[in-house]
């Protein structure tokens, strides 16, 4: 799990600034095949016809991965893959030119569904997927050991599938940190707890992950901030969190900064968070570049269908707007209980 060195690596334009980018792991410990339908309304006991629909792989860290790949960059997915929709996700990731190293198990991958309505409302129907055995969970962590030289970053992805234990994170960063990687995690509840205290080098919650982090609702930016803050004092060395329409915040060592980008219209939220962390990542993972970066992503990625991945002509990086002058006062326009 050793850095690259920064000599190497592909270019990529940020706003006015190029920054140096190098090759993103991903690790998606419970990915699925989402199949995402558009329709008029969506009205329970109802025929209903789509007026769209596509099928992705999905996973977060798999939707990272696609982002990462979709902005010009390096990645390489790590992830258990089983049965017939285990062969199609990476048969779809394959055809979008990602790297893939599955660990084959015997459970079959989750299938997911996503319906989308034209105020950008979205339903989700996601299933358990497997159950790892002690074995595979084994394989997993081996094969990010064995794939990750050269990778700049680790990004770590999604909920735990059913058999790994809440500190399997931990675990993981633990191993990455032990050889010179850096992490980043997104994740929640207990197992986002858990390993705060190896230090990830970034953790990226939405609000509601965050209030749940925290034990107490947030209604300003504020609240967030010092949410943030807290996380940051049980071990996570950046907080980039996700406020939804409001924007996102960005705490780490070279201060705290907000940001934020108009959007025209919402037509999928589906994967925008993991656009987001993609930007973060490929802009350095640091500071307030890296944050307009995110948030350029995730702006783009929202006014995509389904979770398509935003490609460097979906962004619009003027219009990002960075500041340290943090509205601590505003009130969240979807506060999190």
């Amino acid at each position: 799990m050793s850095g690259m060195d920064a000599s190497t690596g592909n270019s990529t334009q940020v706003g006015n600034e190029t920054v140096r980018t190098r090759m993103i792991l991903t690790l998606t410990p419970n990915p699925s095949l989402d199949r995402t339908y558009e329709v008029p309304s969506l009205d329970r006991g109802e025929v209903i016809r789509a007026t769209g629909d596509r099928m992705d792989p999905g996973g977060k860290g798999v939707n990272v991965s696609r982002a990462v790949a979709a902005a010009g960059a390096e990645t390489l997915a790590v992830l258990p893959l089983g049965g017939a929709p285990g062969a199609l996700v990476a048969q779809l990731l394959d055809e979008q030119g990602i790297k893939v190293a599955p660990v084959w198990v015997a459970g079959q991958t989750r299938s997911n569904i996503a319906v989308a309505e034209p105020d950008g409302t979205l339903t989700k129907i996601n299933a358990a997927g497997p159950e790892l055995t002690s074995t595979e969970a084994e394989l997993l962590l081996s094969a990010v050991r064995e794939r990750s030289t050269g990778a700049d970053w680790i990004a770590c992805c999604g909920s735990l599938p059913r058999g790994l234990a809440p500190s399997w994170y931990a675990d993981l960063v633990a191993r990455a940190h032990a050889a010179g990687a850096r992490i980043a995690l997104d994740t929640s509840g207990p197992a986002l707890l858990a390993a705060l205290a190896e230090r990830p080098d970034v953790v990226k919650p939405n609000a509601e992950e965050l209030a749940e982090a925290v034990g107490r609702p947030l209604t300003t930016v504020g609240d967030a901030v010092k949410a943030a803050e807290e996380l940051r004092e049980l071990g996570a060395r950046a907080v980039l969190a996700s406020l939804g329409a409001d924007g996102q915040l960005l705490v780490d060592d070279s201060g705290t900064y907000f940001g934020s980008a108009p959007v025209d219209a919402v037509r999928s939220n589906v994967g925008a968070g993991d656009s987001s962390l993609a930007g973060f990542l490929i802009a350095g993972g640091t500071g307030p570049t890296a944050l307009a970066s995110a948030v350029a992503h995730g702006a783009a990625a929202v006014q995509l269908p389904g979770s398509a991945m935003p490609t460097p002509s979906d962004l619009a990086p003027d219009a990002v707007t960075v500041t340290s002058d943090v509205p601590l006062d505003r009130v969240l326009t979807e506060p999190a209980a």
